[in-house]
């Protein structure tokens, strides 16, 4: 048999079938999430309508151990669910044309058989020492079976236009369909919002108008606490000065007569006297006495000066007086002198046998 086959070659022994043992698929279990090609898979991608705000309560808050528990076992569950899609949903070929039937055919080129075990053999071979091993031949399989051909012409399995209307119908539809979904949100999240600024604005005007009565009681109640106190303390004050006036009047009219004795004797002895009146008595009525002395004494004198001077001044002035005058007397008579000597004869003169001689004032 192994003579044979060195002969005539390998050859299969099995018909043809249709491979169907290669994945088409890779293996989900080795393929990252994060690398995921279709959005739809991909947790990157915010689901649902991206306008509605996502509001948490206040009060609730979750425990971090527990979403990444309940996160871990949701990717494990959608994962597995994406294996079982796999696995069971696989594109399937569009219906045959009328008057066709489809059938299972291999493509390639050279048909090979497959088995789950090739068929094994021993052989013995003896290489020659030192021969370099000479390049592995290319491969080629033998072809087995009937080779066919057929000629398959446009619109005989799939027609384009009549196959891809259907699709737009649904693409355009629910295109539309969800813009004006997300329009009519878009037109009610516009009118909550409006609602919910004009409630703000209502309750920020009650919640203004409440804290305004309320500050406002509390200012009467303020006031009303204040006035008591004050009432209070006007009452306590009142008979704390009745009991004060009730006591003074008592206190004088049992030793007011006694203090007044007792602070005369002892006043009319010299016991008591008053610091200021002594101080007064012994020290600034002396000084005052002697500054007011020296003062006159120097006042006495500064006026006898003025007077002597006065004195002086005028006798001064008077002198003066009586000097000019006898001056302007003595001129006086000068001139008349002179006019008598000119009204007088020459001859007269000279008959009387002298000279003229003036006459002395």
């Amino acid at each position: 048999m192994a003579q044979g086959m060195q002969e005539g070659g390998y050859a299969f022994a099995q018909q043809p079938r249709a491979v169907s043992d290669r994945k088409k698929f890779r293996d989900p279990a080795l393929i990252d999430d994060r690398l995921a090609v279709n959005i739809m898979w991909d947790r990157r991608v915010v689901r649902g309508n991206t306008y509605a705000a996502q509001v948490l309560p206040a009060t609730a808050v979750p425990d971090p151990v527990a979403l990444q528990k309940e996160a871990e076992k949701r990717k494990l569950q959608e994962m597995k669910k994406r294996q079982r899609t796999r696995q069971v949903q696989r594109p399937n070929t569009p219906e045959a044309v009328q008057g066709r039937k489809h059938m299972d055919v291999q493509t390639d080129n050279f048909l090979e058989e497959i088995s789950d075990r090739p068929v094994e053999m021993e052989v013995e071979t003896q290489t020659d020492a030192f021969m370099d091993r000479p390049p592995s031949p290319l491969y080629l399989p033998k072809k087995t079976g009937v080779d066919r051909e057929t000629q398959i012409l446009d619109g005989d399995l799939f027609s384009f236009d009549f196959e891809v209307e259907p699709i737009l119908q649904v693409l355009v539809g629910k295109t539309l369909e969800q813009s004006l979904m997300e329009v009519l949100e878009e037109e009610e999240l516009a009118n909550m919002r409006a609602h919910q600024d004009e409630f703000d604005q209502i309750r920020a005007a009650e919640l203004a108008e409440a804290q305004r009565m309320e500050e406002a009681e509390k200012r009467r109640a303020e006031e009303k606490a204040r006035r008591l106190e004050q009432e209070r303390e006007r009452v306590a004050n009142e008979r704390t000065l009745a009991k004060k006036v009730a006591a003074r009047g008592f206190a004088h009219r049992y030793i007011g007569d006694v203090v007044s004795d007792v602070f005369g004797n002892l006043q009319h002895s010299g016991f008591f006297y008053d610091p200021l009146v002594k101080e007064i008595e012994s020290d600034f009525v002396p000084w005052l006495l002697n500054g007011v002395g020296s003062g006159i004494s120097g006042m006495v004198q500064a006026q006898a000066m003025v007077d002597q001077a006065v004195l002086g001044a005028i006798k001064s002035k008077e002198e003066k007086a009586a000097a000019a005058e006898a001056e302007r007397l003595r001129r006086e008579a000068e001139a008349q002198a002179r006019a008598a000597a000119e009204a007088q004869p020459p001859a007269e003169a000279g008959a009387e046998g002298g000279a003229a001689e003036p006459v002395a004032a």
